[in-house]
């Protein structure tokens, strides 16, 4: 028996090029309502790190700008009478891009005894204001400055406390709980996994994100205890946003680097209009980063494409067309010379081919100054296709397995955002999915045999989501956030009714206190609701009536401001995970699931787990060029199946700890441009695995894992390093952007279980 292990380093370098006229440059902007978004006019905007101070005045529209700003980067304070002040940090102004921002202000309570409010740096604060705890906002700009981020937002987030990942695919493990837990959302509409090589390795994980940081506005991220807004999630949520073309002028850019190309383009529709289009193509291939994805992937490549256009009107609210889609395509082929033909895969000729795409027209509608109807229509999809064969003799190759799974939903999403004053704001949505599938799954059960039919299934079904959410100020200190959720699904007639509860309390201006609870639940993937179980040659659907699987999440977390720009968080929490499918005769529990297909065992719902642990969090944000975020988790993740035996599940790490260091400097004669070095150390428990049983697998040629004693293993831990150097010049006539990324500098090898070496037998 071998190990399957794996060296990473990947080492990519990009050139931006933007078309400029001038070395100065813009910011603008606008000032909405942070709940019903609509404009405030009269807002004041001053850059706090220059002298002498400048600023603006947003006009009755609530739009501002300020011209002819020195390339650097610049922090901003705006205020509103009425509103909590806001300070915007580190805003990167280069010379061959405007500078467009979009600032939510929060509504003051009016007291007779009124606290004197500070302004809050937005940093971390999470965009949506009826997120209190475990959540935190996920900066583009950090995605691309932090080592090891890879500018995508999953591997970013596995930066921060309660988050583990792997180097091969980028399925985050959120507070102990596996990868598919997690829900995207796509300009507020569930999407299919948006990674490229999505579900081969890792469900809900994938090779690199299909959206490009050329795209992406600042999003959200939330590990725990969501607000009633989400649904269909039980680890975690990631609620990504696009950002919004320049209305005002055009610009392109281009990006060249080792892993293929990158361009984009904005501006407006027509000039003198508010209404502006962004769009974005990714090409590559990608045999310098074949560790990244499914093992020997030879000829891999990638592309995607996604876009937005938006057209405000004056009366009828604002209307948009958004979309993303992705093509990857990647396989091997036997092996030619015998002494090469080591493991099963050396045997197989694999063909993969996946699609995902996600399409939405949106309206946003503003019935008053306080009232906002949000509503979307949208299509998505996802196609796996994914044919293996298998070398039986000299000269005779058989099927071996094929997965052809294809799946599209009809969207329709429509929330009102109210505010019944100061103190009280509701959102309550309704949400329908119609979820359509075309599902063929077979697989032989030993090599030579004939292939087994585990799905083979065409047809729809609902999936219905209603919420409201209220979030109240009980004082100048005190906020409550009470809501609910609930899911029904078609399919089977289950539901599931879910509170949540959220309170936070200011106990002096650099201290707050946090509590939540909340139910949370979550469909399986749809073909293991729909596969074939029992004997093969009379199938049943014995798993078609399987409930949504849940999870109750409580929190608590003290969170400290140190100074303006270093805060400190603690956050203690437990999770406990009930409806699980599980196999009532052994220990197999959907708990553990990463990339099987493949199950025709009847399942029941009786299976539980806990994930109990502490998060904390200690940062000081970007301030006179430099940073750091150390992150540390220590938690325990166990479960119990048919067996009533608890076991620690496949993913608890014990301990995950992070230390993040940047430095940067101004260069050039007149300090226009920038050199910055950034590093990151991560550590993290031992992977846990089943062992094998040598006997039978030496018998049947082939690894058979002692599942008596399910993932009683755990391999030593392992420290990753990952540096980020990058080098922006700001000319006349355009800027540039060199960028060196190393990932897995230390060249660690991950262990991912055993597989039978044919050469040692």
């Amino acid at each position: 028996m071998k190990s399957k292990v794996s060296a990473i380093i990947v080492i990519t370098m990009i050139l931006c090029v933007n078309i400029a006229r001038a070395n100065n440059q813009n910011i603008r902007g606008l000032v909405i309502d942070a709940i019903t978004e609509s404009p405030l006019p009269f807002s004041n905007i001053i850059l706090l790190n220059i002298d002498p101070t400048t600023g603006a005045v947003s006009d009755l529209d609530g739009h501002f700008l300020i011209e002819n700003l020195k390339v650097g980067r610049y922090d901003l304070e705006v205020s509103q009478m009425g509103y909590e002040s806001s300070i915007i940090r580190n805003v990167i102004l280069g010379s061959a891009k405007e500078v467009v921002l979009e600032v939510k202000l929060k509504e003051k309570i009016q007291s007779l005894n009124e606290v004197i409010i500070r302004p809050k740096t937005e940093k971390e604060k999470p965009i949506n204001q009826m997120s209190l705890i475990s959540a935190r906002k996920l900066s583009v700009e950090e995605a691309s400055r932090y080592a090891g981020g890879f500018d995508d937002p999953a591997r970013l987030a596995s930066s921060f406390a309660g988050v583990a990942s792997q180097i091969a695919n980028n399925g985050i493990v959120v507070r102990g709980n596996a990868p598919k837990g997690l829900l995207w959302n796509l300009e507020g509409v569930e999407i299919p996994n948006p990674n490229h090589f999505a579900e081969i390795n890792a469900f809900g994980g994938g090779g690199m994100t299909a959206l490009s940081s050329q795209m992406l506005a600042n999003s959200d991220f939330m590990t725990g205890a969501f607000s009633a807004e989400y649904g269909n999630a039980l680890s975690g949520v990631f609620d990504i946003f696009m950002r919004t073309g320049n209305n005002r002028k055009n610009e392109n850019t281009l990006k060249l680097g080792l892993v293929g190309i990158d361009i984009s383009s904005e501006g407006p529709f027509k000039k003198g209009r508010n209404s502006s289009y962004l769009f974005n193509y990714r090409y590559s291939t990608l045999s310098l980063l074949s560790s990244l994805l499914p093992e020997d992937s030879d000829g891999t490549n990638y592309q995607d494409l996604a876009f937005k256009f938006n057209f405000p009107t004056k009366k009828a609210g604002v209307f948009t067309l958004w979309g993303l889609g992705a093509i990857d395509n990647s396989g091997t082929n036997i092996k030619k010379e015998l002494n090469d033909r080591i493991y099963e895969q050396d045997l197989q000729n694999q063909d993969s081919k996946q699609k995902m795409g996600a399409m939405g027209f949106s309206h946003k509608l503003f019935l008053g100054k306080s009232s906002l109807l949000k509503t979307t229509l949208a299509v998505t999809g996802n196609s796996v296709k994914y044919d293996v064969e298998q070398l039986v003799k000299a000269d005779q190759v058989l099927p071996f397995f094929k997965i052809d799974d294809n799946s599209w939903t009809y969207s329709m999403s429509s929330t009102l955002s109210h505010k019944f004053g100061s103190r009280h704001n509701n959102k309550t949505g309704v949400k329908i999915k119609m979820m359509n599938y075309n599902i063929l799954l077979q697989e032989a059960p030993f090599v030579g045999g004939d292939l087994v039919t585990y799905t083979d299934e065409k047809g729809s079904s609902e999936l219905i989501q209603a919420f409201t959410q209220s979030s109240l100020s009980l004082n100048n200190r005190s906020t409550l956030n009470l809501g609910v959720h609930f899911q029904y699904f078609m399919l089977n007639k289950n539901y599931s009714i879910e509170p949540r509860l959220a309170f936070k309390y200011q106990v002096s201006p650099k201290t707050s206190f946090s509590l939540a609870y909340g139910l949370h639940s979550r469909l399986e993937k749809i073909g293991f609701y729909l596969s074939n179980t029992g004997d093969m040659s009379n199938p049943k659907q014995e798993n078609r009536s399987l409930d949504f699987t849940k999870a109750h999440h409580f929190v608590m977390a003290l969170d400290f401001n140190l100074s303006q720009n270093m805060r400190f968080k603690i956050e203690p929490y437990f999770q406990y995970l009930n409806n699980v499918p599980i196999d009532p005769n052994s220990s197999f529990s959907f708990i553990n699931l990463e990339s099987d297909w493949f199950i025709n065992t009847k399942l029941e719902n009786k299976g539980v787990g806990r994930n109990f642990g502490l998060d904390l969090t200690l940062e000081r944000f970007l301030n006179k060029g430099w940073y750091f975020l150390i992150s540390a988790s220590v938690f325990d993740s166990k479960f119990k199946a048919g067996d009533d035996i608890w076991r620690n599940t496949r993913y608890n790490k014990n301990i995950v700890a992070n230390v993040l260091f940047g430095k940067e400097w101004k260069t050039g004669k007149s300090k226009q441009n920038t050199f910055g070095v950034n590093t990151r150390i991560s550590y993290q428990g031992g992977d846990r695995l089943t062992p094998y049983n040598e006997t039978l697998s030496l018998q049947m040629m082939d690894v058979v894992d002692d599942n008596v004693n399910a993932f009683s293993e755990q391999k030593p831990s392992s420290v990753l390093a990952h540096l980020t150097i990058n080098s922006r010049k700001n000319k006349k006539k355009h800027a540039s952007v060199w960028s060196l990324q190393i990932l897995n500098a230390l060249a660690n090898q991950e262990f991912y279980g055993y597989r039978y070496n044919y050469l040692e037998a």
